[in-house]
């Protein structure tokens, strides 16, 4: 039938519709970020029942309308119940659905950023590790284009060798990261502004954007980690130019 398409996606928000219907946003791999009406939805006999909920991942069949598509059937993939019921878990999962709401394009695929955000909540209801957010964050960033510099000065240019200073280790001279510039600034740059980080901090941010992210989540997240997760909100928002409402959960 004409209009009838399938597809699968993770359900990122489910807002109420008239007495019984919802509007789902699903970030699907084949379609980008779509809006559907589940009618029928909200009743005891609803043939959706639970399936919609946001973090499932779902197979779908759509009807695509001029505004909001139509769900004509769902089957579950990936419930996820773990990330709704259980509340650290939860506060940890809303902050990265609305990431994705707010990056995503509608009708744009992007099978990068669906891998990504399948694989992170896969990780969080593994290894339960408060570290999978934040590591989101960044790398989703860098899906985004904005990889930041970690290894020589953003404003300046100069490497820590470079710019070493006698009696101080060689990362403590990158003492701050400015999000305007785009990386780590040293200490002679920071005198004009910039977000401080911590050696750890930055050792721990270049283990998640090098390759060393599985060994992170292996360990027990200490400051470094919360470190990195506050600055990686405060870069989202700057990439994204809007408060995340859900980040005030962290």
């Amino acid at each position: 039938m004409p209009g009838l398409y399938r597809d699968e996606g993770v359900v990122l928000r489910a807002i109420k519709l008239g007495e019984a219907d919802r509007i789902v946003t699903i970030f699907t791999q084949g379609h980008g970020k779509i809006r559907a009406v589940a009618k029928g939805i909200r009743k005891t006999t609803s043939k959706f029942g639970a399936r919609l909920e946001p973090t499932t991942r779902v197979a779908l069949q759509c009807y695509k309308g001029r505004e909001l598509d139509i769900v004509t059937q769902a089957e579950t993939l990936e419930s996820n119940r773990a990330l709704r019921e259980e509340y650290a878990l939860l506060t940890r999962t809303i902050p990265m659905l609305e990431a994705v709401d707010q990056v995503a394009q509608e009708r744009e695929p992007n099978p990068a950023l669906y891998r990504m955000l399948t694989g992170a909540l896969r990780a969080l209801v593994t290894t339960r590790n408060p570290l999978v957010t934040p590591a989101f964050f960044w790398k989703l960033l860098s899906l985004e284009g904005f990889h930041p510099m970690l290894d020589v000065c953003a404003r300046c240019g100069e490497a820590p060798d470079d710019i070493a200073v006698v009696g101080v280790a060689a990362d403590c001279d990158l003492v701050a990261f400015d999000l305007d510039e785009g990386g780590t600034i040293c200490r002679a740059c920071a005198r004009g502004g910039g977000r401080p980080v911590t050696p750890d901090g930055l050792a721990l941010l270049r283990r998640v954007l090098g390759g060393g992210l599985n060994g992170a989540l292996a360990e027990t997240p200490g400051p470094a980690a919360h470190e990195v997760e506050h600055l990686g909100i405060r870069a989202l928002e700057h990439h994204v130019e809007r408060r995340m409402r859900s980040t005030a959960l962290l």
